[in-house]
């Protein structure tokens, strides 16, 4: 678990991200800390997303447009498929999307910087007394929910951007559950 800043973003459980959601103070901080859960992206992808890269003519799109030029290794576009809470978050704050930037920065300049999503989310956490929260923690619990949802890992990589599968299986935590599923299975 992350304790001042070091050690890996905690994983958090259903119970958890509701209590989060629900005490999130707006529908863009909602938007955007959904964005990061229900795509598996760094919450740097999810700042600096343009308007169109989630909304079209019509609304919210089929799938979220995660630019090349702005994830991590700069290799390729990644389009995801939006998920039904996710698509909720967005419809709700529509009227709060910025010209250019989805979530515009202070004065309409730019994007919101992603320490200042980070700090929103530890003011949020402290009020709930969750301990290990980071911006990642949202990617760590989409990875490992499909994970342990028996996604294929070859599909999880395709969504996370991850260049190896070795670098996609540190993301993944391994529950005590698991473990005592797997051990119970050896039957013979």
């Amino acid at each position: 678990m992350k304790v001042d800043g070091h050690g890996q973003a905690k994983v958090l459980t259903s119970d958890e991200i509701a209590k989060l959601f629900e005490a999130l103070e707006g529908d863009r901080d909602r938007a955007l800390f959904g964005i990061c859960l229900y795509t598996g992206c760094r919450i740097s992808e999810a700042c600096s997303m343009l308007t169109t890269d989630a909304y079209d003519a019509a609304g919210v799109r089929m799938k979220i447009n995660l630019r090349k030029a702005n994830t991590k290794g700069k290799q390729e576009t990644r389009q995801i498929p939006v998920n039904s809470v996710l698509k909720g978050y967005l419809e709700t704050y529509r009227a709060g999307v910025g010209k250019q930037y989805l979530f515009p920065g202070r004065h309409g300049r730019g994007h919101i910087n992603p320490k200042s999503a980070d700090e929103i989310l530890r003011e949020t956490c402290d009020r709930l007394g969750l301990m290990g929260v980071s911006t990642h923690s949202f990617r760590r619990t989409a990875l490992t929910q499909m994970s342990s949802a028996g996604i294929p890992l070859r599909v999880i990589q395709e969504i996370s951007g991850h260049r190896s599968l070795q670098a996609l299986q540190r993301y993944l935590e391994v529950s005590e559950l698991q473990l005592e599923g797997a051990i119970a299975a050896l039957s013979f």
